[in-house]
């Protein structure tokens, strides 16, 4: 990262994971090697993947300063004076006393509501959003850094017109973007725009997450696309060990969720091979068009609709930030 900080290529993602099995997941990637985790609050188990990673830590398995913790500032607390109790809510949680990197989880703020509701929504369904934007949130994150709460700072699901405005006004500059990036949405536009300007993309779903809520019920998912399989069958390799390594290879950090001990395991396993230049391509051929500009989106919340031929959240376009489509 720009700060000197080393971040592993891979590591573990705990959304989606429930609490029961958050904890032991954990574990098993510590035993595993993974160095590297990816939290957020409204995961709803950082109490978990905290008493994990303490026992590991208390039992002489690892080293606090080894790991790489990420956690996410969620949308109700964008105000630039919720920012640090959030943080310190979720260091409390983690048992942690610094984060190696914290993101703003989306660039929309929502009104903060009454206590343990993370979505707050109108009579009609619709989210309740605030007027704060990003950047007034962005000033309150570079105070955890100066506060040493946060070794670094970055954004999620950020496009690059958010980015640009964040690089305009910062005077300490986003380490990290974290976004939806497999073969079929690639995000090379976005990809390239972020290393041009030292900032490293990180990989959610890279597997292609066919139970993400806005996957589309008759939607082929990547694990199971024929290119995909045929170069698992070619590198005597698993298809998301083959998903993985195409990410490394890009230089792209990956955060495959699992609660599965051998897929925990298996999805470490991707240095000891290297994809054949045309193999690669092959892979990056798969990206689909139409996925473009897929970012920033509430859609794991609120149905999708189709305006002016793109797939936005019912709801959104009332958004002080909207329009959220661009290119990248």
């Amino acid at each position: 990262l720009r700060n000197g900080t080393n971040m592993p290529l891979i590591g573990l993602g705990t959304w989606k994971s429930n609490n029961n099995e958050t904890g032991d997941a954990v574990k098993v990637a510590v035993d595993a090697g993974y160095r590297h985790f990816d939290c957020a609050p409204v995961y709803g188990n950082e109490i978990e993947v905290g008493n994990a990673l303490k026992a590991k830590i208390d039992n002489g398995d690892v080293n606090r300063q080894d790991l790489f913790i990420t956690s996410k500032l969620w949308n109700t607390m964008h105000a630039i004076s919720d920012v640090r109790p959030a943080v310190e809510k979720t260091l409390t949680d983690l048992q942690l006393d610094y984060l190696d990197l914290y993101l703003i989880h989306f660039p929309t703020a929502f009104r903060k509501p009454e206590s343990g509701v993370t979505v707050p929504r109108n009579s009609d369904g619709s989210i309740q959003y605030a007027d704060t934007h990003y950047l007034e949130t962005w000033r309150g994150m570079e105070e955890l850094v100066r506060a040493g709460l946060v070794k670094a700072i970055g954004v999620s699901n950020f496009n690059s017109k958010q980015l640009s405005d964040i690089l305009s006004h910062c005077t300490i500059a986003p380490s990290v973007n974290q976004v939806e990036c497999h073969p079929y949405h690639n995000q090379q536009q976005l990809y390239e725009f972020c290393k041009q300007r030292d900032i490293v993309l990180t990989a959610y779903a890279p597997l292609g997450s066919k139970d993400r809520p806005w996957a589309k019920p008759d939607e082929v998912g990547v694990l199971d696309d024929r290119v995909v399989t045929e170069l698992a069958n070619k590198y005597n390799k698993s298809p998301a060990q083959i998903l993985l390594r195409y990410q490394a290879q890009r230089g792209i950090v990956s955060i495959p969720k699992s609660v599965t001990p051998a897929r925990i395991r298996d999805n470490l396993q991707i240095f000891d091979f290297q994809l054949q230049m045309q193999d690669f391509e092959a892979l990056n051929s798969l990206s689909k068009s139409q996925n473009r500009g897929r970012l920033c989106w509430c859609s794991w919340t609120l149905p999708l609709i189709e305006v002016d031929g793109k797939l936005i959240s019912k709801g959104s376009e009332v958004c002080p930030l909207y329009p959220f489509h661009e290119l990248y």
